[in-house]
């Protein structure tokens, strides 16, 4: 590995070079060499210094970008050769989009650890396009995303179904309906996540179903905000059955009775193209095909 690139990386991300140094149990002005040597290396300046930061110039972002793909490689390279001796261990870095990563992935990790305790795993949350370019930037391992979703240089696999309900606050007019038609959901106040999420796919895919055109629209990045707001009685909702799950249970949401409802969507695995992968990766990987660690839900009939 190039020591240059994993000093500018770190010295990048702590933006100061004494941190970097403490960081990296080296010297400070060990840390400004190994900086020096990758500018000579590299044709030009890539930090832009004063007294109170260190920050990329447009160079540095442009190296930036490659050493992290980099390192990425590297240490993925590392763990395989690893593996060859070794039994399913090491770190293993998961990016989910927020329905799967908040309300069924704690479930899978706990069943992983059980079964494989030398892995250790990290979660990153994020929207289905964040979660991508991750794992395409080498920075991920495996990402888990919502919807149809395709891009050119990932391997993706659909694994496992998603239903979603229409969800509505306990006290709302329509709660002790017992069928309603879609139409009359027009002048409702709808709660949607931000663009980029699959939740948001999957309403727009919906409403277009439906012919649906509400009047009142709210956009919130966080299902746990919509959900809360819609127990306020802000609005209506489409959700995932897991997300509500336990708020069905409680009483303090109820599932709208729709024709046509619930609306089905897959959960996909997202891994780089290729056919090595981690024994940590492969592991976790069969667990979620085997679906083997999902926990029970409870949908009052559904």
């Amino acid at each position: 590995m190039d020591q240059s690139l994993l000093v500018f990386v770190t010295v990048a991300e702590k933006e100061n070079f004494t941190r970097a140094a403490e960081e990296l149990h080296m010297t400070q002005p060990a840390v400004s060499q190994y900086i020096q040597t990758l500018e000579r290396m590299v044709g030009t300046k890539l930090l832009e210094r004063n007294n109170k930061y260190v920050r990329l110039n447009k160079a540095g972002e442009i190296v930036y970008h490659h050493a992290k793909e980099i390192l990425g490689l590297y240490t993925r390279m590392q763990c395989l050769v690893d593996d060859l001796m070794h039994t399913a261990s090491g770190n293993l870095s998961i990016g989910a989009s927020y329905t799967y990563g908040e309300y069924v992935l704690p479930h899978i990790i706990a069943h992983l650890r059980e079964q494989y305790p030398l892995i250790k795993p990290t979660i990153t949350i994020g929207n289905t396009k964040e979660i991508a370019e991750l794992v395409a930037s080498h920075q991920l391992d495996i990402g888990i995303v919502e919807g149809d979703f395709k891009h050119k240089s990932l391997h993706i696999e659909s694994f496992a179904e998603d239903l979603m309900f229409i969800i509505i606050s306990a006290n709302h007019r329509y709660a002790n309906r017992k069928e309603i038609q879609i139409s009359e959901l027009c002048e409702e106040t709808w709660i949607v996540r931000e663009e980029g999420s699959g939740t948001r796919e999957a309403t727009e895919k919906m409403f277009a179903k439906f012919q649906l055109h509400p009047h009142n629209i709210m956009e919130f990045g966080s299902t746990q905000i919509i959900k809360e707001s819609v127990e306020a009685g802000l609005g209506i909702t489409l959700l995932s059955h897991w997300a509500v799950r336990k708020e069905i249970s409680l009483g303090t949401l109820k599932v709208l009775k729709i024709n046509g409802i619930p609306v089905s969507r897959k959960f996909s695995l997202i891994t780089q193209a290729t056919q090595f992968h981690t024994k940590a990766t492969e592991v976790f990987l069969d667990i979620l095909r085997k679906n083997e660690a999902l926990p029970e839900l409870n949908m009052n009939g559904y």
